[in-house]
């Protein structure tokens, strides 16, 4: 057995999956073998959402009652709408989307129980709630009246009206569509490995996504996006970009929502969300963040060889659609909740309890003396 370390299990294939796999042959992610950007082009969310649960895109029929099980397993309980409304108002949106999952395994009267019909059904109901979940707090943060779920309204419509208290034109909804296409999945990522890893354990649906929740959180995945709009907002305008770019080179600073441990030569996401990035910009009427990303980018490129990933263009792009800084990534677990059920399934499918060991590098055998005591 090799004693050499993978740091980050760098290069390790640990497993097999059917869910997602960056093609280079095509340049691009794909989804049960279609690519990312085409689905972008073509699908509704909800339409994604199911293919990567059922492995297939669906028919009229089958979207349909997906659409119907969705919209029909949206509203929380009261005893869960009432733990936000406790909760504390400085509260980070992803603790209180943690917290709120959680909750509803608590409430689940199928948590129990793992096998593939009912973590489908948990699933959807998971997928269906936290939206509700956190535009209920993104209202009570605010002071207030919550919004409860609207049935006529699609998945991004009616996150936008519950949220705002109404629906945006047809093209910012595209926009945010598109968005949750592109978080949807990417394959074994720190919370999907997270989330595979707490499955291995034969836990249940609502503790694995709990745990991902937590990975995803982090300034080195998810949270991402909101480092890019804390960047944005320290850059302030076009004019500082350059200058504000070469001195964080110079300083050897993180330049956030560049570089993939996937992606060498640019995230094959990119150009999608960069289209709709700027149409929302241009509905908005407001380029400042766009000739900001420009000059970055350049930059980037030019002197590091290092290209954007997709929490580049999402970050100002959920800023123009007015949401709060903290909620961007919050927006992306209501999207990759549908990644990490796939992967919580098909572990559960072919589990094998997942222990990697460790290199011991402490203290030599010591032997306890009773002088250590006194």
């Amino acid at each position: 057995m090799s004693d050499e370390i993978k740091k980050g299990l760098l290069g390790i294939v640990v497993d097999e999956t059917e869910v997602s796999k960056v093609m280079p042959e095509i340049n691009s992610l794909t989804y049960r073998g279609y690519a990312a950007q085409d689905l972008c082009e073509y699908c509704r969310f909800e339409e994604v959402a199911y293919l990567i649960l059922n492995k297939d895109l669906p028919n009229s029929i089958q979207l349909k009652k997906f659409e119907k099980e969705e919209k029909d397993n949206r509203e929380l309980s009261k005893n869960l709408y009432q733990v936000i409304k406790n909760m504390p108002k400085k509260s980070h949106p992803m603790d209180v989307a943690r917290t709120a999952v959680s909750i509803m395994g608590l409430e689940d009267k199928e948590t129990s129980n793992s096998s593939l019909e009912a973590n489908m059904r948990k699933a959807l109901r998971i997928f269906s709630k936290t939206p509700t979940a956190l535009a209920a707090f993104y209202r009570i943060r605010s002071g207030k009246k919550i919004i409860k779920p609207k049935k006529s309204l699609s998945f991004s419509e009616n996150f936008f009206y519950m949220c705002f208290g109404k629906v945006p034109q047809k093209e910012i909804v595209k926009a945010f569509d598109v968005s949750l296409i592109l978080y949807a999945e990417h394959s074994f990522n720190v919370s999907t490995f997270t989330a595979r890893t707490i499955t291995s354990s034969l836990s249940d649906i609502h503790g694995a996504i709990t745990g991902a929740i937590a990975s995803l959180k982090g300034p080195l995945h998810g949270g991402a996006n909101e480092e890019v709009m804390h960047m944005m907002n320290k850059i302030k305008k076009p004019s500082n970009a350059l200058k504000w770019i070469n001195n964080a080179l110079k300083n050897k600073d993180v330049v956030m929502g560049f570089g993939h441990r996937v992606y060498k030569s640019g995230d094959s996401r990119v150009p999608t969300m960069r289209e709709y990035f700027g149409k929302v910009a241009k509905i908005k009427k407001d380029k400042t963040f766009e000739k900001i990303y420009d000059i970055v980018e350049k930059v980037m490129i030019k002197k590091k060889n290092i290209h954007p990933n997709v929490d580049y263009p999402t970050g100002p792009t959920y800023h123009l659609m007015g949401f709060d800084t903290d909620f961007f990534t919050p927006i992306f677990v209501i999207s990759r909740i549908t990644g990490w059920s796939a992967h919580i399934m098909e572990q559960h499918a072919a589990n094998k309890l997942i222990r990697p060991l460790a290199k011991y590098k402490g203290n030599k055998h010591r032997k306890v003396m009773e002088l250590n005591y006194r």
